[in-house]
Protein backbone atom coordinates (compact mmCIF):
# COMPACT_ATOMS: atom_id res chain seq x y z
CA UNK A 1 0.00 0.00 0.00
CA UNK A 2 1.06 3.55 -0.52
CA UNK A 3 2.15 4.93 2.81
CA UNK A 4 5.11 7.03 3.66
CA UNK A 5 7.07 8.75 6.36
CA UNK A 6 6.24 12.44 6.78
CA UNK A 7 9.20 14.46 5.58
CA UNK A 8 10.76 17.43 7.34
CA UNK A 9 9.50 20.76 6.10
CA UNK A 10 11.56 22.86 3.74
CA UNK A 11 11.73 26.63 3.47
CA UNK A 12 9.51 26.48 0.39
CA UNK A 13 6.72 24.63 2.21
CA UNK A 14 3.72 26.82 3.16
CA UNK A 15 3.56 27.78 6.82
CA UNK A 16 0.77 26.03 8.75
CA UNK A 17 -1.90 28.13 10.43
CA UNK A 18 -1.02 26.48 13.75
CA UNK A 19 2.51 25.16 14.09
CA UNK A 20 1.72 23.23 17.27
CA UNK A 21 -1.29 21.49 15.74
CA UNK A 22 0.66 20.80 12.56
CA UNK A 23 3.45 19.16 14.54
CA UNK A 24 1.03 17.03 16.51
CA UNK A 25 -0.74 15.83 13.38
CA UNK A 26 2.56 15.01 11.70
CA UNK A 27 3.55 12.91 14.72
CA UNK A 28 0.16 11.16 14.75
CA UNK A 29 0.34 10.42 11.02
CA UNK A 30 3.82 8.99 11.37
CA UNK A 31 2.84 6.65 14.22
CA UNK A 32 -0.23 5.34 12.40
CA UNK A 33 1.71 4.76 9.17
CA UNK A 34 4.87 3.28 10.68
CA UNK A 35 3.57 -0.29 10.95
CA UNK A 36 5.52 -0.92 14.20
CA UNK A 37 5.80 0.76 17.62
CA UNK A 38 8.05 3.82 17.56
CA UNK A 39 10.40 5.27 20.17
CA UNK A 40 10.64 9.00 20.82
CA UNK A 41 13.97 9.03 18.99
CA UNK A 42 12.47 7.21 16.01
CA UNK A 43 9.66 9.72 15.67
CA UNK A 44 11.86 12.77 16.20
CA UNK A 45 14.26 11.59 13.50
CA UNK A 46 11.62 10.68 10.94
CA UNK A 47 9.44 13.78 11.28
CA UNK A 48 12.43 16.12 11.61
CA UNK A 49 11.63 17.64 15.01
CA UNK A 50 13.65 18.20 18.17
CA UNK A 51 13.36 15.30 20.59
CA UNK A 52 11.93 17.38 23.45
CA UNK A 53 9.21 18.83 21.20
CA UNK A 54 8.42 15.37 19.85
CA UNK A 55 8.12 14.01 23.38
CA UNK A 56 5.59 16.71 24.32
CA UNK A 57 3.56 15.96 21.20
CA UNK A 58 3.56 12.24 21.95
CA UNK A 59 2.53 12.69 25.57
CA UNK A 60 -0.30 15.04 24.64
CA UNK A 61 -1.62 12.61 22.04
CA UNK A 62 -1.34 9.80 24.58
CA UNK A 63 -3.28 11.84 27.18
CA UNK A 64 -6.13 12.11 24.68
CA UNK A 65 -6.09 8.37 23.95
CA UNK A 66 -4.95 8.79 20.37
CA UNK A 67 -1.66 7.06 21.11
CA UNK A 68 -0.68 4.30 23.53
CA UNK A 69 2.61 2.76 24.68
CA UNK A 70 3.78 -0.83 24.67
CA UNK A 71 5.74 -2.59 27.44
CA UNK A 72 8.96 -1.02 26.17
CA UNK A 73 7.58 2.51 26.19
CA UNK A 74 7.30 2.76 22.42
CA UNK A 75 4.32 4.55 20.91
CA UNK A 76 1.57 3.04 18.78
CA UNK A 77 -1.95 3.93 17.71
CA UNK A 78 -4.38 4.30 20.60
CA UNK A 79 -7.99 3.23 21.04
CA UNK A 80 -9.15 6.83 20.72
CA UNK A 81 -8.46 6.68 17.00
CA UNK A 82 -11.07 3.95 16.62
CA UNK A 83 -13.62 6.18 18.35
CA UNK A 84 -12.86 9.05 15.99
CA UNK A 85 -12.95 6.73 12.98
CA UNK A 86 -16.36 5.47 14.02
CA UNK A 87 -17.67 9.04 13.92
CA UNK A 88 -16.37 9.66 10.40
CA UNK A 89 -19.19 9.92 7.84
CA UNK A 90 -21.39 7.64 10.02
CA UNK A 91 -24.41 7.91 7.71
CA UNK A 92 -22.33 6.92 4.69
CA UNK A 93 -20.63 4.05 6.51
CA UNK A 94 -23.92 2.70 7.86
CA UNK A 95 -25.64 2.92 4.50
CA UNK A 96 -22.66 1.37 2.75
CA UNK A 97 -22.58 -1.65 5.03
CA UNK A 98 -26.01 -2.71 3.76
CA UNK A 99 -24.72 -2.80 0.20
CA UNK A 100 -21.29 -4.26 0.78
CA UNK A 101 -22.52 -7.54 2.26
CA UNK A 102 -24.72 -8.53 -0.70
CA UNK A 103 -21.92 -7.48 -3.04
CA UNK A 104 -19.38 -9.59 -1.17
CA UNK A 105 -21.77 -12.55 -1.18
CA UNK A 106 -22.66 -12.24 -4.86
CA UNK A 107 -19.07 -11.85 -6.04
CA UNK A 108 -17.35 -13.93 -3.32
CA UNK A 109 -14.86 -11.08 -3.13
CA UNK A 110 -13.89 -8.53 -0.49
CA UNK A 111 -16.06 -5.43 -0.94
CA UNK A 112 -15.28 -1.98 0.41
CA UNK A 113 -16.07 1.71 0.18
CA UNK A 114 -13.53 4.50 -0.28
CA UNK A 115 -13.82 8.26 -0.01
CA UNK A 116 -11.57 11.00 -1.25
CA UNK A 117 -9.23 12.67 1.22
CA UNK A 118 -7.10 15.20 -0.59
CA UNK A 119 -5.17 13.28 -3.22
CA UNK A 120 -5.77 9.89 -1.64
CA UNK A 121 -8.51 7.25 -1.65
CA UNK A 122 -9.22 6.12 1.92
CA UNK A 123 -11.10 2.94 2.79
CA UNK A 124 -13.82 3.56 5.38
CA UNK A 125 -15.83 0.32 5.38
CA UNK A 126 -15.00 -3.28 4.45
CA UNK A 127 -17.00 -6.51 4.23
CA UNK A 128 -15.31 -9.80 3.47
CA UNK A 129 -17.32 -12.64 1.88
CA UNK A 130 -18.73 -14.92 4.58
CA UNK A 131 -18.26 -18.01 2.39
CA UNK A 132 -15.26 -18.10 0.07
CA UNK A 133 -12.41 -20.48 -0.64
CA UNK A 134 -10.00 -17.51 -0.70
CA UNK A 135 -10.32 -13.75 -0.52
CA UNK A 136 -8.25 -10.65 0.13
CA UNK A 137 -8.07 -9.37 3.69
CA UNK A 138 -8.62 -5.62 3.73
CA UNK A 139 -9.13 -3.14 6.56
CA UNK A 140 -10.57 0.35 7.05
CA UNK A 141 -7.98 3.09 7.03
CA UNK A 142 -5.99 1.76 4.09
CA UNK A 143 -5.22 4.47 1.58
CA UNK A 144 -3.49 4.97 -1.73
CA UNK A 145 -3.08 7.78 -4.28
CA UNK A 146 -6.16 8.66 -6.30
CA UNK A 147 -4.10 8.29 -9.45
CA UNK A 148 -3.57 4.55 -8.86
CA UNK A 149 -6.02 1.70 -8.46
CA UNK A 150 -9.64 1.22 -9.49
CA UNK A 151 -11.13 2.91 -6.38
CA UNK A 152 -9.13 6.10 -6.95
CA UNK A 153 -9.85 6.05 -10.67
CA UNK A 154 -13.57 5.64 -9.94
CA UNK A 155 -13.53 8.63 -7.58
CA UNK A 156 -11.85 10.77 -10.22
CA UNK A 157 -14.28 9.50 -12.86
CA UNK A 158 -17.13 10.70 -10.66
CA UNK A 159 -15.84 14.26 -10.95
CA UNK A 160 -15.70 16.65 -13.94
CA UNK A 161 -13.01 15.86 -16.55
CA UNK A 162 -9.52 17.30 -16.23
CA UNK A 163 -7.27 18.07 -19.21
CA UNK A 164 -4.41 15.87 -18.01
CA UNK A 165 -6.36 12.97 -16.50
CA UNK A 166 -5.41 9.34 -17.14
CA UNK A 167 -7.02 7.62 -20.06
CA UNK A 168 -8.39 5.08 -17.58
CA UNK A 169 -10.30 7.84 -15.77
CA UNK A 170 -11.91 9.02 -18.99
CA UNK A 171 -12.83 5.44 -19.89
CA UNK A 172 -14.26 4.78 -16.43
CA UNK A 173 -16.42 7.89 -16.67
CA UNK A 174 -17.74 6.70 -20.02
CA UNK A 175 -18.62 3.13 -18.98
CA UNK A 176 -19.45 3.73 -15.31
CA UNK A 177 -16.76 1.58 -13.69
CA UNK A 178 -13.01 1.28 -13.37
CA UNK A 179 -10.61 -1.64 -13.14
CA UNK A 180 -6.95 -2.03 -12.26
CA UNK A 181 -4.40 -4.78 -11.83
CA UNK A 182 -1.42 -4.73 -9.46
CA UNK A 183 -1.63 -0.96 -9.04
CA UNK A 184 -2.24 -1.00 -5.28
CA UNK A 185 -1.56 -4.60 -4.22
CA UNK A 186 0.77 -6.59 -6.43
CA UNK A 187 -0.95 -9.56 -8.05
CA UNK A 188 -4.50 -8.43 -7.30
CA UNK A 189 -7.24 -6.80 -9.35
CA UNK A 190 -9.93 -4.34 -8.35
CA UNK A 191 -13.18 -3.16 -9.86
CA UNK A 192 -14.86 0.01 -8.63
CA UNK A 193 -17.73 2.36 -9.44
CA UNK A 194 -18.42 5.92 -8.27
CA UNK A 195 -21.29 6.59 -5.85
CA UNK A 196 -23.30 9.69 -6.79
CA UNK A 197 -25.83 11.16 -4.37
CA UNK A 198 -29.21 12.43 -5.65
CA UNK A 199 -27.67 15.83 -6.42
CA UNK A 200 -25.07 14.24 -8.69
CA UNK A 201 -22.10 14.75 -6.36
CA UNK A 202 -19.65 11.84 -6.16
CA UNK A 203 -19.54 10.94 -2.47
CA UNK A 204 -17.56 7.70 -2.58
CA UNK A 205 -16.70 4.63 -4.63
CA UNK A 206 -17.67 1.01 -4.08
CA UNK A 207 -15.06 -1.59 -5.00
CA UNK A 208 -14.12 -5.24 -4.84
CA UNK A 209 -10.59 -6.66 -4.75
CA UNK A 210 -9.55 -10.17 -5.76
CA UNK A 211 -6.82 -12.34 -7.19
CA UNK A 212 -6.78 -14.07 -10.55
CA UNK A 213 -7.99 -13.03 -13.97
CA UNK A 214 -11.14 -13.37 -16.05
CA UNK A 215 -14.09 -11.47 -17.50
CA UNK A 216 -14.81 -8.43 -15.35
CA UNK A 217 -18.12 -7.48 -16.94
CA UNK A 218 -20.34 -9.40 -14.49
CA UNK A 219 -18.37 -8.20 -11.47
CA UNK A 220 -18.62 -4.64 -12.80
CA UNK A 221 -22.39 -4.98 -13.24
CA UNK A 222 -22.81 -6.05 -9.61
CA UNK A 223 -20.53 -3.29 -8.34
CA UNK A 224 -22.35 -0.61 -10.34
CA UNK A 225 -25.73 -1.86 -9.13
CA UNK A 226 -24.74 -1.48 -5.49
CA UNK A 227 -23.06 1.89 -6.13
CA UNK A 228 -26.27 3.16 -7.72
CA UNK A 229 -28.43 1.81 -4.90
CA UNK A 230 -26.17 3.35 -2.25
CA UNK A 231 -26.18 6.70 -4.01
CA UNK A 232 -29.99 6.85 -3.92
CA UNK A 233 -29.90 6.52 -0.12
CA UNK A 234 -27.51 9.41 0.48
Amino acid sequence: MATGVPQPRTDSAPSPASQTLDRGLRVLEHITEAGAPQSVADVARDVGMHRSITYRMLRTLEDHGLLARDSQGRYLAGAGLAVLAGRFTPALREAASHHLLPLAVATEKTAFVVVRHGDEAVTIEVVEPPVSTAHVSYRPGLRHPLSRGAPGIALLAGEPPLPDERREVTEARRRGWASSSSEVIAGFQAVAAPVHDPTGVCRAAIAVVFGGTGDLSEVARLVMAQATALGKEL
